[in-house]
């Protein structure tokens, strides 16, 4: 079910867009997780990760409970909602693997309909789309190191640019003021590597809610303890953007949508078709359309978010789209 008949479920109206110009065309901000769980956010009920900001997008939007990717890990889930299409047909399904250059995005119905396209952060789908955007501020992930020979190390992400998320405020301020805009803000947290300082305050050990599936151990404590502390800091940046947009007057206007590529990086989790696999947080801000503080048990596919997109904004989806 595509996300905006499940807003008409709710009464929510769509715009009717035709020629009145740029002033009625919604701004659209996709910000994906990097390898983030469901629930590992106070508004789906975690008790200690520090997520003031997600939180805060929640009491002002809608908060959907059973949403689901398409995939369990990052590339054929990112594959996949920018394409409209399942894993099997994206041409990208395996990890790694970018889209091939006839891929159909919506991202260029977009940009042809007169909005200003970016990414800013994380990239992971290859060179051949890259030119679907206007602009593409990718994060460098270039120390990615796959273990090779007897003696090497674990492979380890070194990204001069930490959290993905740096250039994600200044894409908002620098865009074309005369245009609706389309943004694809993607973070590296939390996915790992893990170090320490992603938090001025860190979270502690005694905050860590370990799953029935994991030991109790302290290393599996501290490793969950970094990886809290990053999604303690894409918090900060989600709250950043918000502000951003506040301070330019846009966020009435604005449809924010928050949601993850995939669960966390842990055994029982990612690459799983557990929850921890395939389930994410699925948030949606939108002042001017919908009301604050709503959640809604309905079902909804990431696979569903090319097809929404198009649909607000009052353009058809192309044949190729399966949501």
């Amino acid at each position: 079910m595509h996300i905006e008949k499940i807003f008409k479920i709710l009464v929510i109206s769509i715009f009717v867009l035709s020629s009145t110009g740029f002033a009625e065309k919604p701004n659209i901000i996709l910000i994906i997780a990097d390898d983030m769980n469901w629930d590992d956010c106070g508004v789906y009920g975690h008790p200690s990760i520090k997520t003031p900001n997600i939180d805060a997008l929640a009491k002002s939007g809608i908060t959907f409970q059973h949403a689901y990717l398409t995939a369990n890990s990052c590339s054929p889930s990112r594959a996949s909602i920018i394409t409209g299409r399942y894993p099997h047909n994206t041409g990208a399904e395996q990890l790694h693997w970018p889209l091939p250059k006839e891929s159909v995005t919506f991202v260029e119905r977009l940009k042809a309909a007169g909005y200003y396209t970016a990414a800013a952060g994380k990239w992971h789908l290859g060179e051949s789309v890259k030119n679907r955007f206007d602009d593409v501020f990718e994060a460098s992930t270039a120390g990615f190191i796959l273990p090779t020979g007897t003696d090497a190390k674990p492979g380890k992400m070194v990204a001069k640019s930490p959290s993905g998320c740096e250039a994600w405020v200044s894409t908002i301020e620098n865009r074309p003021k005369d245009k609706p805009f389309f943004l694809w803000l993607a973070a590296l947290d939390p996915h790992r590597a893990y170090e320490d300082g992603a938090l001025k305050i860190p979270h502690k050990k005694s905050d860590i809610q370990i799953p029935p599936y994991m030991p109790d151990t302290p290393e599996v404590r501290e490793d969950f303890r970094l990886y809290y502390d990053e999604i303690g800091r894409l918090d900060q940046y989600v709250g950043k953007v918000v502000t951003e947009l506040e301070k330019q007057g846009v966020s009435e206007n604005t449809m924010i949508v928050f949601i993850s590529d995939n669960g966390r990086p842990f055994p029982g989790d990612k690459t799983t078709l557990y929850d921890g696999g395939i389930r994410t947080p699925w948030i949606v801000k939108w002042p001017a359309q919908i009301k604050p503080g709503q959640k809604t048990k309905s079902l909804v596919s990431s696979v569903d978010i090319a097809p929404s997109f198009l649909a607000i904004t009052g353009l058809k989806s192309p044949d190729s789209f399966e949501g």
